[in-house]
């Protein structure tokens, strides 16, 4: 999709956070604080990205997940941003920025703490994920 369109289609804000690589302000995204049963998909491209299931209370002011759905559909990179080492979270297709993984999650769940944009994602509630063409995925929200 091309730089104008995504600049139609996006908030100011999710084109900052998904294009720009920008960070939400903590406490403000709509996913924060949000427990629905369904999936979390990229905004830009609809690929899915986490399940309810997997999405917990880390506190830090954004939507935080133990994993993604599938290791397949994110992709991590090196960010020496900020003066620090972190780890960006990107969608594999549309490569748009999500967020970040830390290593300070759940040990029950495998320690890693998905920190993620609210503005990055859009949520597909359990019972329209079949009409929505995420069918396929239901098994993985419990």
């Amino acid at each position: 999709m091309e730089q104008e369109d995504l600049k139609k289609k996006l908030s100011p804000v999710e084109y900052a956070v998904t294009q720009e690589n920008a960070t939400e302000r903590p406490f403000t995204g709509k996913y924060d604080d949000f427990y629905k049963k369904g999936i979390y998909v990229d905004i830009v491209s609809g690929e899915p990205l986490f399940s309810s299931s997997d999405k917990y209370d880390a506190g830090c002011g954004w939507p935080a997940f133990s994993k993604p759905l599938e290791k397949r559909g994110v992709k991590e990179k090196a960010d020496f941003s900020h003066g620090m080492h972190r780890v960006e979270v990107r969608s594999k297709e549309a490569d748009s920025h999500l967020g970040h993984v830390f290593t300070d999650g759940p040990a029950d769940k495998g320690g890693l703490r998905y920190c993620i944009n609210s503005a990055s994602l859009r949520f597909i509630p359990y019972d329209e994920m079949d009409a929505q063409g995420y069918g396929e995925y239901k098994n993985d929200v419990e």
